[in-house]
């Protein structure tokens, strides 16, 4: 799944998506942790991961192959 940073909080590494399909998701620090980036902007896309859970466990900038 892919969406676009809506909020992104540097004090505390989170925010909220805006998916391709229209929904709002949020993802905590751990999720932005896991991507290894070291900035999100606002309007940047992004491909979404899920945990086993259901929440967002990584962030990442989708790539081509």
């Amino acid at each position: 799944m892919q969406g676009t940073v809506a909020t992104y909080s540097p004090s505390t590494r989170s925010g909220t998506l805006l998916l391709d399909d229209g929904s709002e998701v949020s993802f905590p620090a751990a999720a932005f942790d896991a991507s290894g980036l070291r900035l999100l902007r606002l309007g940047q896309r992004v491909r979404v991961e899920y945990g086993p859970d259901g929440a967002v466990s990584r962030i990442a900038i989708p790539t081509f192959d």
